[in-house]
């Protein structure tokens, strides 16, 4: 039988307009998901065409069941629900119901919602306990209110860590230039192997050892690095405010394991899909090499100048964000302009699908061209709900600034001693697990200029 609680969570959406794929008791639209997939996936072998620009229709190959929903409600609207598009409808997960949103007017509505009632989903914690904790990115209401005033003041951009992302890319560069050397001038070289990979993450499961690796680093720190003064300011943060259920300890370990996920593996997945990008469009190397200064060590002032770096930056984070949605769970029931979504709910607003549609970002969205951002973000898209690589609301991502600079110094360090083409190892595979991600890395070929 139909759980009752889902049966009335399917009901109030569906009195609001929102159309819902028929689930199953049990499984809801899992069976259908996985059928979907299996027809219309194309297969490994079909996606090895490296010559061409590799397609960047991630939503397509990754979840082609949402695109056929979306054809399947597009025309069963509420007219009395004008700002909800047929982009809108909801699905369930098991017994977990979830609300897709793609509608810019409706993201305006959550964008603008600061209510601690509008959370995050709870099987974060559940399913990814060991991964994420009870950290940032998982927390609630008090929890979270205390963690993003301890940390989010602490992750805006300032000189002092400009020096430490620019040695970061140069030990980078240094270890490449040995490569290319013993090659004879090309090397093929996978690139993700340098930047942080899910590997990491798998190593946070053995949490007894990172428990105390971790525990260990805050008692010996002496505040000598950023990454040591970061673990003052946690140990500071425990001792002082709402924890909820976690201790001191796990209060500082969960915080550092959301850090190194949302601060460096995000904006390293993001910059390995823009080193392919560039790879696959030389002209967008030369022209982003053209304006930048060489002669003299980087800073921040010439790195502001470099407004065609800016434009490639943004482009790679419209077409692969550091995570394919924004998750939203309402803790109680929440209005969303004239939609009232039901306690327990959850909300998805898919990047993948908003940030390349068509009608939002003109018949080239789901192409790489960095010039759409040549008069500002305003000006990239129709609809300014249409750009949220970072997420919307209160609870958006405290360290865009720094992913962003970390990006720029990658790709200009880069640049300004190597060219880049797409290796014929390259298998253009897009996977999503936790982040969307290379599923077989990204092999190029890297010469010294």
């Amino acid at each position: 039988m139909e759980d009752p609680g889902n049966t009335k969570f399917l009901s109030k959406l569906r009195r609001q307009g929102i159309d819902v794929p028929q689930p199953s008791p049990i499984m809801g639209n899992i069976p259908e998901i996985k059928l979907n997939k299996s027809l219309v996936q194309c297969s490994e072998n079909s996606c090895n065409n490296w010559k061409d620009p590799p397609s960047l229709d991630c939503s397509s190959i990754l979840f082609p069941y949402f695109k056929q929903w979306t054809k399947q409600y597009e025309h069963h609207v509420n007219d009395a629900l004008t700002f909800v598009t047929g982009k809108t409808f909801s699905f369930r997960l098991g017994t977990v119901p979830v609300l897709y949103v793609t509608d810019p007017e409706l993201v305006r509505e959550i964008n603008l919602c600061r209510s601690l009632d509008l959370g995050k989903p709870a099987y974060l914690q559940k399913d990814r306990g060991p991964l994420l904790g009870k950290g940032l990115i998982t927390t609630n209401r008090a929890v979270w209110t205390h963690q993003r005033k301890t940390i989010a003041p602490n992750l805006y951009v300032d000189k002092d860590m400009l020096p430490v992302v620019i040695e970061s890319a140069k030990a980078l560069v240094k270890s490449w230039e040995c490569m290319v050397e013993s090659e004879g001038g090309v090397a093929d070289i996978r690139v993700d192997e340098y930047l942080p990979t899910k590997n990491n993450r798998e190593q946070w499961r053995l949490e007894k050892e990172i428990y105390s690796m971790i525990i260990h680093a805050s008692k010996e720190c002496n505040r000598g690095t950023t990454a040591e003064a970061m673990i003052q300011i946690l140990m500071q943060g425990a001792k002082h405010g709402e924890l909820g259920p976690s201790t001191p300890e796990q209060f500082v370990i969960d915080n550092c394991k959301d850090l190194y996920l949302a601060a460096f593996e995000v904006s390293g997945i993001s910059a390995i899909w823009g080193l392919m990008l560039l790879a696959s469009h030389p002209e967008w190397q030369e022209r982003a090499r053209a304006e930048q200064f060489w002669n003299d060590a980087l800073d921040s002032h010439k790195l502001g100048k470099m407004k065609v770096l800016e434009m490639v930056v943004q482009e790679v984070l419209r077409l692969y964000p550091g995570v394919a949605f924004v998750s939203r769970e309402a803790l109680q029931d929440v209005k969303l302009g004239k939609l009232v979504v039901p306690k327990g709910v959850n909300i998805w607003i898919w990047l993948l699908e908003l940030q390349q549609d068509p009608k939002l970002g003109g018949a080239d969205a789901d192409k790489f061209n960095p010039g759409r951002f040549a008069n500002g973000v305003s000006e990239a898209c129709k609809n300014s709900q249409a750009y949220i690589p970072f997420g919307v609301g209160a609870r958006i991502c405290p360290g865009q600034s720094l992913a962003i600079l970390e990006m720029r110094v990658m790709f200009a360090v880069i640049l300004a001693n190597f060219s880049l083409s797409l290796s014929p190892n390259y298998r253009h595979i897009p996977n999503f697990s936790l982040l969307l991600e290379p599923k077989y890395g990204v092999n190029l070929l890297v010469r010294k200029i």
